[in-house]
């Protein structure tokens, strides 16, 4: 079908009900994975590797699909339409390599809670002493089992795509995973150099949201959906330009969920950010203007395991003094803006435009 765009010009587009609604592409990625992982712990090698399936499924449930529904968008943006099959493995996959991400990233910052449930190293510990394992090796147990969880998770990424694309669609996408890939290890690198570190360079912790998240969060998932259909250079070119302002205004957001957000909405305890001592910008801007006392007080809460409840609330108090808050709430803006600005630009069909604005905003503005 035809449509007119914002400037007036006529655009061939995919059927309105083929766009990537959220929900649709929710359930639809859901289903691969749910039939994907019985099957894979049917064939697991003994009963023994049951907690892992069913810690990882655990872990899925309840997830934003944010990848996915990028994955699909970036499809739909590179002029993809009809069969969704390819299309969709490859976004659950996606689904997998972020569960792998986190399970790693919980096990290095000693989280206790992911989405309101106990993280998966927790929850391997926990299955270990129900089973009979002595409660002391518990803790050791956990994290150890936490990291080949995910060592497992990152192989099932893999064997979910190769039952999907072809050799064609797998050479066009493989360098893009492999980038994506590699600035995930070295933004989580950065971010274990920073921790319990707090500085006031807001460039360094913004470099660490660039390549920790924003990358692997928006601009890969959306790539590697416009590779699968063998979009151009303009339109790979547009989506980066689009995600990486978005990627980091999602991080953005996260930093001040981490620090003033609802436990509740959030499924985290909300001082874990400082807790753990993550080299935040929210943190970088705080700095910056503090008093002396101000600054010792934030260089000695940050990164502090036994902070309590009432350091916690002078951190925060620091911090909304500073104007820190709404500096980033300012810089959120800003970048949601310029993500959106692209689009009026972009070469993408004008309903895959129109999908990636509402992304652009559930992804900024949220409470979880």
């Amino acid at each position: 079908m035809t449509v007119l765009d914002q400037t007036g010009k006529r655009r061939l587009v995919p059927s309105a009900t083929a766009l990537p609604d959220p929900f649709a592409v929710r359930d639809e990625v859901d289903a691969i994975l749910a039939d994907f992982l019985a099957k894979r712990a049917r064939a697991a090698p003994g009963p023994e590797m049951t907690p892992l399936f069913t810690t990882l499924s655990g872990l899925l449930d309840g997830g934003k699909r944010l990848r996915a529904h990028l994955c699909v968008a970036g499809w739909y943006a590179g002029g993809g339409c009809g069969d969704r099959d390819l299309i969709l493995r490859v976004a659950a996959s996606l689904e997998l390599f972020h569960a792998f991400a986190l399970i790693h990233d919980d096990v290095m910052d000693g989280s206790d809670l992911r989405r309101g449930r106990p993280t998966a190293h927790h929850a391997l510990a926990a299955a270990y002493v129900a089973d009979g394992g002595p409660p002391h090796r518990a803790t050791a147990h956990g994290q150890a089992a936490g990291l080949l969880l995910g060592d497992l998770v990152l192989t099932l990424s893999d064997d979910l795509i190769h039952t999907g694309p072809g050799a064609e669609a797998m050479w066009r996408i493989r360098p893009l995973l492999e980038t994506m890939r590699s600035q995930l290890v070295y933004g989580q690198y950065l971010d274990l150099l920073s921790t319990g570190r707090p500085c006031d360079d807001v460039e360094a912790a913004l470099r660490i949201v660039r390549y920790k998240t924003a990358s692997y969060t928006v601009e890969w998932p959306l790539r590697i959906g416009a590779a699968l259909v063998g979009a151009g250079p303009g339109v790979h070119s547009a989506c980066s330009e689009f995600a990486i302002p978005l990627g980091e205004a999602f991080q953005l957001r996260d930093d001040l969920l981490g620090v003033f957000g609802d436990p509740a909405k959030t499924g985290k305890p909300v001082d874990d950010d400082i807790r753990e001592g993550k080299a935040t910008v929210l943190m970088a801007l705080a700095l910056q203007p503090a008093s002396a006392t101000d600054r010792q007080l934030l260089r000695e809460a940050v990164g502090n395991p036994d902070l309590t409840g009432e350091d916690f609330g002078r951190v925060r108090d620091v911090i909304e003094r500073s104007g820190a808050h709404r500096q980033v709430e300012t810089m959120i803006t800003a970048r949601r803006h310029a993500a959106l600005t692209v689009l009026d630009q972009a070469p993408f069909p004008f309903l895959a435009a129109e999908a990636l604005r509402e992304i652009a905003g559930t992804a900024t503005v949220r409470q979880s």
